[in-house]
């Protein structure tokens, strides 16, 4: 047995024993988790979710725009209209996330990649709170140069910032059939 074998037996059991020590049954925890996911699969399920949220966002500001240009409103209702528009955009994009994290603990771009949200516990799906906190830290930790994120590469349960403050981790599952 090499190393990181043993490395990955002995933290599998070491998880087991901490998840009978904390009475979680195994109805609580997916059968069909496996190793924890990289950044490029994490990078690519997160670009498809934006291809998602910007889409529908588009089209939805697209056809407000070529509505209202119909209307020939003065440029203050322009500016209201816009400033509204962009705080849709963004109540848009954390419900998203927030939605299907709690929900399903998959976005649709996890989905596609194989990918699910769990707790560090190792139940499938998370609170909304907690859902909330890890697209607020997702974001900071995007926004400080991607060190958040990219700290993920010298963890073994390759947590980024997020995980870490909500308490996550992003695991392979099985592909849903």
């Amino acid at each position: 047995m090499n190393t990181l074998d043993q490395r990955t037996s002995t933290a599998r059991a070491q998880s087991e024993a901490v998840r009978r020590l904390r009475g979680v049954t195994d109805e609580e925890t997916p059968a069909d988790v496996g190793d924890y996911a990289g950044l490029v699969t994490r990078t690519v399920a997160l670009a498809l979710d934006a291809i998602v949220v910007d889409g529908v966002a588009a089209v939805v500001g697209v056809t407000v725009g070529l509505a209202l240009s119909l209307l020939h409103l003065p440029e203050v209702v322009d500016q209201v209209v816009a400033a509204v528009l962009g705080g849709m955009f963004i109540i848009w994009s954390v419900g998203y996330f927030v939605f299907f994290w709690s929900s399903t603990g998959q976005t649709p771009g996890n989905r596609v990649m194989s990918i699910r949200v769990i707790d560090s516990h190792g139940r499938a799906s998370l609170k909304p709170r907690r859902a909330l906190l890890r697209f607020i830290f997702l974001c900071i930790g995007a926004i400080l140069l991607l060190v958040g994120i990219l700290m993920m590469l010298w963890d073994d349960q390759r947590r980024c910032l997020h995980d870490r403050v909500a308490r996550t981790r992003v695991v392979y599952v099985a592909p849903s059939a």
